[in-house]
């Protein structure tokens, strides 16, 4: 894959379809080989090609920078938990299983209550359509996404933690974007885009 011909777009909506229960790189791969790019587009083509090779890593050190920054804060570190879910639920295979997860625990309570939390008519099975929206729970996952974010932001004013949220959040960032630039991308990752171009064509026939 040519990542200097992909759009930051083009990536965004990878980043959506892709599998979440990906596991994050080893740390020896993580923090191997280190260089600077010669060119702004070698610049980024490789800031790309880290953000989709290694998101789980990014992932979980931006949690992990929220997470100590609010050790004193029990009530911060609960508003982390529903921020991880709401950018969870950005993934479309994450928003499924959450969906039908959701939904047997409701089942299981009152069957008439999860029989209306069905997706629409014209969506595939487990919370994901055919095209356009994903749903979960029948609705569409962008009330979860907001209404998760916007509980997360009321703990962190409860907690008089937004300062440290407003400080180690675009810390987190930074390293991540620091690493994405530096970190040279290997054989692997080059291999790993090519199979997921594949796979990404092959469901597009499949959906044809």
């Amino acid at each position: 894959m040519d990542w200097s011909n992909v759009t930051a777009e083009e990536l965004v909506d990878a980043l959506k379809e892709v599998e979440w229960t990906t596991p994050p790189r080893p740390l020896l791969e993580f923090f191997q080989k280190f260089t600077t790019p010669k060119t702004r587009a070698k610049w980024s083509a490789r800031l790309k090609c880290n953000f989709y090779y290694y998101r789980t890593n990014y992932f979980i050190l931006l949690t992990l920078a929220l997470v100590i920054a609010l050790l004193r804060r029990p009530l911060g570190l609960i508003a982390v938990i529903f921020a991880a879910l709401s950018i969870g639920c950005l993934n479309d295979s994450f928003a499924a299983v959450v969906s039908e997860r959701m939904t047997k625990a409701i089942r299981k309570i009152s069957p008439p209550v999860a029989a209306k939390l069905r997706p629409p008519v014209s969506t595939a099975a487990r919370g994901r359509p055919l095209k356009g929206t994903v749903y979960i729970c029948g609705k569409d996952r962008r009330f979860f996404v907001v209404g998760l974010m916007a509980v997360s932001i009321l703990l962190w004013f409860l907690a008089s933690a937004i300062y440290l949220i407003l400080v180690s959040l675009p810390l987190g960032i930074l390293s991540i974007v620091l690493h994405a630039t530096l970190r040279t991308p290997n054989l692997k990752a080059r291999l790993n885009s090519f199979r997921e171009e594949f796979r990404a064509v092959w469901r597009g026939y499949s959906d044809a």
